[in-house]
């Protein structure tokens, strides 16, 4: 299956870029989202509960970031695995264009699903992951207004600002939520 979509971020591509290498930050902005932890350069690992319909797991996930062009495009590799709930596996680029003060992402996600969330149905799936999306994008569009505002405490903005997790963790959920990613 492929997810696909693009948001206009209200930070300017360095910031955006900037807050895209912030895993703890970045765990804020995810619901659910347990742990995010960078495990090398490039490789993070992340803890998630998610709930599907009847079905609530915890997931384990890994995410390999490559063919890194600082600040425009990255591609994500991602795997998950839920136990009993599911699996998930596949791939998202993302860019980023400077849109004069703001900057535009775009992402386009391949994901492989299985496992018993695949029986929720697709419908469900599309929902719940839209939804995930939204408010990630809503709680990193908030941050970075705070932020170029200046107005987060110091002891705030330990957990708002890093994209690529939002968007890795996005995507890694998508995948497993159309498991049903």
């Amino acid at each position: 299956m492929e997810l696909n979509g693009e948001k206009l971020i209200p930070a300017p591509i360095a910031q955006t870029w900037e807050a895209l290498n912030d895993p703890v930050a970045l765990q804020a902005c995810i619901a659910g989202c347990e742990s995010l932890e960078r495990t090398a350069a490039d490789t993070f690992a992340a803890v998630v509960t998610v709930k599907i319909g009847p079905i609530s797991a915890r997931f384990r996930g890994t995410l390999l970031v490559s063919k890194v062009q600082a600040p425009n495009s990255y591609t994500i590799n991602f795997q998950g695995q839920g136990g009993v709930a599911g699996f998930g596996k596949g791939s998202a680029d993302v860019s980023l264009t400077a849109e004069g003060n703001q900057t535009r992402l775009k992402y386009v996600a391949r994901a492989q699903v299985g496992g018993k969330m695949a029986q929720v149905g697709s419908r469900l799936i599309d929902a719940a992951a839209g939804k995930i999306a939204e408010d990630f994008f809503r709680a990193l569009g908030t941050s970075l207004q705070a932020v170029s505002a200046g107005t987060i405490r110091a002891s705030e903005s330990g957990g708002r600002n890093s994209l690529l997790w939002v968007v890795g963790a996005a995507v890694m959920l998508s995948g497993l939520y159309f498991l049903v990613l």
